[in-house]
């Protein structure tokens, strides 16, 4: 698991490699990915929009963004969570993935909560210790 802070909203990353969604012999390899968003804080605040950067393990990289999450854009009362899985393909059999959400509170203030990076990690991977 991995886990970020920033202004009170909590953002907690869980991955899982998709075996069955995978064909390493053609280069495709695929993630699930479990969010968690809490409002640890004392206002209301709504999730806007999504900015990932997504890098594969040759260096690749590949931005998304959009507006809200799998097509919501919740509003997290103080003490509220909220909860999605979303998924990612990749090329090779690692890499990671990094983003931010953009926020905004009742009041209409603007902010950026980031997302921990996390790896994206395969039993395909080759691993080399030094």
């Amino acid at each position: 698991m991995y886990e970020r802070i920033t202004r009170d909203i909590t953002i907690t990353v869980e991955p899982t490699f998709l075996e069955e969604h995978s064909q390493p012999e053609k280069g495709h390899f695929a993630w699930a990915y479990r969010i968690r968003i809490e409002n640890r804080g004392k206002e209301t605040v709504q999730l806007l929009t999504r900015h990932w950067r997504i890098t594969d393990a040759k260096g690749e990289i590949h931005e998304v963004e959009g507006d809200g999450v799998v097509g919501e854009q919740p509003v997290l009362d103080p003490g509220a969570s909220f909860e999605y899985t979303s998924g990612a393909p990749l090329p090779t059999p690692s890499g990671f993935m990094v983003g931010s959400y953009g926020m905004e509170t009742e009041a209409g203030e603007p902010f950026r909560v980031e997302i921990p990076a996390f790896s994206l990690d395969s039993p395909y991977q080759n691993v080399v210790i030094n």
